[in-house]
């Protein structure tokens, strides 16, 4: 039988870019229109500063890529360091999903021309449920329709670039920052719009994919989608510019639309204003065309685009909630989170948490669904979790990092620490938001951990059982090695009993006694080992333990009434000087009734042995032989 579980890595940068530029590229359709809502004419010195961020952040990422080729992201690099900051750093990585779920399924609807209100929570949660619907039956096609719209959102780009060549020469004349010497005003007005980073971290998690060499698949991958969404941002802001100061709907607001006064507003400047806000790129699109070929031509690109982009959501939707689902899916494999997680459906989808993915970004949508404050919410996932990978490889001295790379990582790191941190402070909502997040999966990671030292992973049975495994041990020993007696069950008892053989260069015995006690009605068979499932599971799990360690063991199977006879009895006939025994979990009213076997066996075990008791709570950390 031939078992692989090697992945193909045929993913070349032709398939990774538009892959990728369907997560990072994505930002631009919220990002493009809430940098001009918050900042006005001052939006373009905003993108240009996000523009350089994003180039060194690429930069670090290449570096990430490179040095995780098997897949990498703030789940693996934090991990390398402490898994507690792993699942930090993942949490906020799930903060991000789940507002960008739920920011691009309302995005799309925008582009598709449904307004806030009834009709648009009721068409976000229908999404969300088909996109669950969906994913649960395993469909393959998400992908390829990724890819398609990935394309065709580049291509509508890329002409829309075209057209808004003639609008800017007036775009830059109508460019002006404000005269300020206040810094932590133009600096909270950057951190507002830093939520440009999201998707970077999607190239990472690709590179298990990727085609070798990974460091060159991966910078032909980051490179060109990030010249391509950092030049563009600019473009498309300087070419708002000059279309919002054109309006006649505008004349009269002077500088950031947020700070216009609802009540002063005109139903056209306020309807202008919502537009720019959620739906900017149609707007860029149409009137552009429009400027180009025409009022009707203008619209018919427009709602083109418009669609485009709303597929470009959606799929960005699909996107994030099975990232969501991957990274429970990780974290319950390394038991951080709940078992439950990782249970698969017929199709090979982790169905719960596809479930708890579609259930929580439901709930946010109904919770809130204006662009400005899903935004909010958004960026300290985007921004804590992306610090988390960079400082997470610059913190690790085995990765092959070299001096100047590293300083540059810190350096960057620090930066981003920062930007967090004002996060937290100017974003109180954001700050609550992430942190009942991080609480929560923090507390179900206790309770997983708790759960999983009182009820360890039980020993894999073999294929041919465990019977046929404990009937195949040897039993030829050296007379003049020593012996230990186990005569307690659990996987961590076992452990630590073939850890002892195993550093002492001794035999192990194990005894399992299985008590019966029945009136006689009449002739009463024994319990037999080939009918004591568990006795064979107990027995089998050791001697497979015992064998991948070298170490002779001999199974013992006994039927008794009298368990501490039974153990006293094999302990001394076979001459162990040692006996390994578990601490009683019963009661002390059970223990008085029925007698503490532990004690019994202390009391009367001869002087020359050992006795060693443990907790069957207490996990073994295997020693190494010196």
């Amino acid at each position: 039988m031939l078992v692989t579980e090697s992945r193909p890595r045929n993913l070349t940068h032709w398939h990774a870019g538009p892959l990728l530029y369907g997560d990072w590229g994505t930002s631009r359709l919220y990002v493009l229109g809430l940098a001009f809502f918050f900042t006005g004419v001052e939006a373009v010195f905003y993108l240009i500063a996000i523009g350089i961020l994003m180039t060194a952040v690429a930069w670090a990422y290449t570096h990430v890529c490179r040095l995780f080729p098997d897949g990498g992201g703030v789940y693996t690099a934090a991990r390398a360091i402490r898994p507690t900051f792993s699942v930090f750093g993942a949490t906020l990585l799930l903060c991000g999903y789940l507002i960008t779920a739920a920011i691009s399924v309302v995005e799309a609807l925008h582009y598709l021309g449904i307004p806030d209100g009834t009709n648009l929570v009721i068409a976000s949660i229908g999404i969300l449920l088909l996109v669950g619907c969906v994913n649960w039956l395993g469909a393959r096609s998400a992908g390829t329709f990724a890819l398609i719209i990935a394309i065709a959102a580049l291509f509508v780009s890329f002409i829309m670039a075209l057209l808004c060549l003639p609008y800017l020469p007036e775009g830059i004349a109508k460019i002006d920052l404000v005269p300020t010497i206040d810094v932590w005003h133009h600096w909270t007005k950057f951190t507002a719009i830093v939520l440009a980073l999201a998707g970077v971290e999607a190239v990472a998690n690709m590179t298990g994919l990727m085609r070798e060499p990974v460091k060159k698949t991966a910078s032909r991958t980051i490179w060109p989608v990030l010249l391509e969404v950092a030049i563009l941002n600019i473009v498309f802001g300087i070419a708002l510019t000059s279309m919002a100061a054109g309006a006649d709907s505008l004349s009269g607001i002077t500088g950031p639309l947020s700070d216009a006064a609802p009540a002063t507003l005109s139903p056209e400047a306020a309807s202008h204003i919502d537009e720019i806000k959620n739906t900017a790129m149609e707007v860029v699109a149409r009137e552009a065309a429009t400027n180009a070929f025409g009022e009707h031509a203008g619209l018919v690109f427009g709602k083109a685009a418009a669609w485009v982009f709303a597929g470009l959501l959606l799929s960005a939707t699909n996107t994030a909630i099975m990232a969501m689902v991957s990274v429970m899916f990780a974290m319950a494999q390394d038991r951080e989170l709940p078992r439950g997680l990782t249970r698969l459906n017929y199709s090979g989808v982790p169905h719960v948490a596809l479930i708890v993915a579609v259930g929580f970004s439901i709930a946010m949508v109904l919770i809130e669904r204006r662009p400005e404050k899903l935004a909010e919410l958004y960026i300290i996932g985007v921004c804590g979790a992306i610090t988390s990978t960079i400082t997470s490889v610059a913190m690790n001295g085995e990765l092959g990092l070299g001096r100047a790379a590293r300083t540059g990582m810190w350096i960057l790191g620090v930066f981003l620490a920062l930007v967090t941190l004002t996060i937290v402070v100017t974003r109180p909502n954001a700050t609550m938001f992430a942190g009942a997040v991080v609480v929560g999966v923090l507390v179900s990671r206790t309770v997983t951990i708790r759960h999983r030292i009182r009820h360890p992973e039980p020993v894999a049975e073999p294929d041919t059982g465990w019977l046929a495994l404990v009937n195949e041990m040897p039993r030829d020993l050296d007379p003049a090695k020593p012996r230990i007696m186990l005569a307690a069950r659990g996987r961590y008892q076992s452990e630590f009993a073939v850890d002892t053989a195993r550093r002492r260069g001794a035999a192990l015995f194990a005894i399992y006694v299985r008590t019966l006690r029945v009136r006689e009605m009449g002739p009463v068979a024994a319990p037999r080992i080939e009918d004591d499932r568990q006795a064979q599971a107990a027995l089998g799990s050791t001697a497979l333990l015992a064998q991948e360690a070298g170490v002779p063991f001999v199974p013992i199977y006994a039927v008794s009434d009298d368990i501490t006879g039974e153990i006293l009895d094999y302990t001394v006939t076979f001459g162990c000087d040692t006996l390994i025994m578990g601490k009683s979990r019963r009661s002390l009213f059970a223990r008085k009734i029925e007698g503490d076997v532990v004690a019994q066996v202390a009391s009367a075990l001869p002087n020359e042995v050992a006795l060693i008791t443990r907790s069957a709570d207490k996990p073994h950390k295997k020693v190494a032989t010196p």
